[in-house]
């Protein structure tokens, strides 16, 4: 992963990207930046090929697709490279999913469970996967009768979903200053387990989102609101 890292850091010198600049200068310096910790070298994967897919023309954007087949973004799979085959049927709960109220979600996993100020109340709260503890793997806030939903996991972890995309519609976008990806449209997404088996039986037709992650909990909202919308909600995490 050394030699992975080196190579990234290489790019920073002929990595040419149009406008906004403030976002090409904050990019080429992650890139240029000292050597981090082992683990944060598929965060560098992540930033190169969010900033490459989003700003390359259209003569490198194939290069782009190419090696975007696969993007692994805090604790998430994206497959880019193929047409998803849509799910059919009714998709299952994630594992041992249960409702319970905000107090005893918080009680169920281990990173704080925050709420969008830009939102009410969630109308429900829900947690899923527990280990042989109990302790749970991600907790999910359901609003607008379940049309919008924002999903939470510790993305130290293993990838917990793992989507299927295809087009134009995954985007470099930002929530708080920081890294994000944007799928804006329509596109297959299923459960990994502890095991790291994709759940077939948990596929669903996914509606577009926004992944972003903060202290180590990755985010996933999915639902009806543009980019912008998205953005503004995320941002205001409380």
């Amino acid at each position: 992963m050394d030699d992975l890292e080196r190579e990234l850091r290489n790019l920073a010198g002929w990595l040419q990207t149009p406008e906004p600049p403030e976002v090409a200068a904050r990019v080429r310096a992650r890139l240029t930046a000292p050597a981090p910790a082992r683990r944060r070298w598929r965060y560098l994967v992540a930033v190169l090929i969010a900033l490459l897919v989003a700003v390359l023309p259209p003569g490198r954007a194939a290069i782009a697709d190419a090696v975007a087949g696969l993007l692994r973004f805090a604790g998430i799979t994206i497959a880019t490279s193929s047409e998803p085959a849509l799910p059919t049927g009714t998709p299952s709960p994630l594992p041992a999913q249960q409702p319970m109220a905000l107090v005893e979600a918080q009680r169920k996993v281990l990173f704080p469970i925050r709420l969008p100020a830009k939102l009410s109340p969630p109308e429900q709260v829900l947690v899923a996967d527990p280990d042989p503890r109990g302790t749970c793997r991600v907790a999910t806030l359901l609003y607008r009768g379940g049309a919008l939903r924002i999903d939470a996991f510790d993305g130290r972890l293993d990838p917990a979903f793992h989507k299927q995309a295809s087009g134009p519609g995954v985007k470099w976008a930002q929530v708080n200053g920081d890294v994000a990806i944007w799928i804006g449209g329509p596109h297959a997404v299923a459960y990994v387990d502890r095991t790291g088996t994709v759940r077939v039986e948990t596929a669903r037709l996914a509606a577009s989102t926004l992944i972003w992650q903060e202290a180590g909990v990755t985010y996933r909202l999915e639902g009806d609101p543009t980019m912008a919308e998205a953005i503004e909600i995320a941002n205001s995490l409380d």
